[in-house]
């Protein structure tokens, strides 16, 4: 097996700089054109401070992982070229891989996990053709890596690494010089860039360059609250392998930061602020931009957004988010308004023990419930006893603060009401399960 990285300690591990980012800029720009950086009056108005959008949902593949993906393999010599090339990605780097195999005339064996969307799997065939074979194998990314990583073993292959390689990280770091070039542009320069976090591949590129171009610029990493690998690794002080995931962000749902962003996010400690995003307020941010600004995020395309809520931007201050990709299934669009509805504590489930007597149910649409209250899942389970038979009923609220009102009514009917609480074993079982 070959691999599009080297193995280096420590000590001799050779740093990326701006002038390497800016010579892949070159070797990539006749393939990767610049995408739009757009001005957001929504999130400038919300947040106070002038919000960009770093549009990198509208490369050819949807996702920034084009950038490395390309570069990464453009460096191969002719013999390796010859062999052939694996990668394992959770759909945007084997977009990436597929288009580059195809547009150089490669062939590419791409290993993706169970969870990738259908959306996902079918754009990486339409981006490879024939030149590239699809695996889908694992339930995460890590598992499908480890089965890419074997294959190229036995097959002599070259793995183009996600993110855990420093070329694929210069690749992803043209996206901060593109940041600067079109900010400066327009007189302004860059005060705070908010960029999303899975295996460490995107964010390692942008200090990198930001460390030579531009020093005072602030770096925001937001990864999934559900799997937040770099958060680990700055516990522990190493990259650390997290037990599991919630895979829901699939593009940035990495069990392990990888080895070499994690090096240099930890040389650029000082210059990089990182915070965790509830997988909900993710999906709250999707249907934001999709409602207002027309833009299909994917989950870890909202990464950067949800991370406004977090972040200390001052006011009037320039800042942008980039959305890193645009690859979104809209079959996912009901979980999406589900977990948002959750979060925003809008949404509740309950476990209703009705008497089994006439007029309970009555009771409970006329004395329990508000006028403004919406019953959107009502199913009975079985009954406990003769006397009693319990449901799993949804309800939907009106604002947020309308449920203490509820509880409290609640409590006072004869009728036993129990709320399940969302991260719960039971919650988990009964309603998400």
């Amino acid at each position: 097996m070959r691999t599009g990285t080297t193995d280096q300690s420590d000590a001799t591990f050779d740093a990326v700089r701006a002038a390497d980012i800016r010579f892949a800029q070159g070797r990539i720009s006749s393939v990767i054109s610049p995408t739009p950086l757009q001005y957001c009056p929504r999130l400038s108005e919300l947040y106070g401070v002038e919000v960009y959008l770093k549009r990198e949902d509208l490369q050819d593949v949807r996702s920034y992982k084009i950038r490395g993906a390309y570069y990464g393999i453009s460096r191969l010599n002719e013999d390796e070229r010859a062999a052939g090339v694996v990668a394992a990605s959770a759909g945007n780097h084997a977009q990436g891989v597929a288009y580059a195999c195809r547009a150089m005339g490669i062939q590419g064996k791409i290993f993706v996990p169970k969870p990738t969307p259908k959306q996902k799997r079918d754009r990486i065939r339409v981006h490879g053709g024939d030149a590239i074979e699809l695996v889908v194998t694992g339930n995460t990314f890590d598992e499908a890596a480890q089965s890419a990583r074997e294959d190229a073993t036995d097959r002599g292959a070259t793995v183009i690494e996600p993110f855990d390689s420093r070329d694929t990280v210069i690749g992803q770091g043209t996206v901060a010089a593109e940041i600067v070039a079109q900010l400066a542009s327009m007189g302004k320069e860059l005060d705070t860039v908010l960029v999303p976090v899975g295996g460490g591949g995107l964010i390692s590129g942008v200090v990198s360059y930001l460390a030579d171009m531009s020093p005072a610029t602030k770096v925001v990493g937001v990864e999934p609250k559900g799997a937040a690998s770099l958060g680990a690794a700055r516990a522990a002080g190493e990259p650390v392998t997290l037990e599991s995931i919630d895979p829901f962000v699939d593009g940035a749902a990495v069990k392990r930061i990888g080895d070499i962003p994690w090096r240099i996010v930890n040389q650029h400690e000082d210059s990089i602020t990182l915070y965790a995003a509830d997988e909900g307020a993710v999906c709250t941010e999707m249907l934001g931009l999709y409602q207002n600004e027309g833009i299909i995020a994917e989950p870890a395309g909202a990464l950067s957004v949800a991370g406004l809520g977090l972040a200390d931007v001052a006011p009037g201050s320039t800042v942008v988010c980039i959305i890193s990709g645009g690859n979104n299934d809209v079959l996912r669009y009901a979980e999406v308004m589900e977990r948002s509805l959750v979060h925003r504590g809008l949404r509740h489930y309950f476990l209703v023990n009705f008497p089994q007597e006439a007029g309970q149910l009555r009771h409970f649409l006329n004395d329990v419930l508000g006028e403004e209250e919406d019953i959107v899942l009502f199913e009975y389970l079985k009954k406990n006893n003769r006397e009693t038979g319990a449901a799993l009923v949804g309800i939907e609220l009106e604002h947020a603060e309308d449920l203490g009102p509820l509880l409290e009514r609640m409590d006072a009917s004869p009728i036993g009401c129990r709320r399940l609480e969302p991260g719960t074993p039971e919650y988990d079982f009964i309603v998400a399960g």
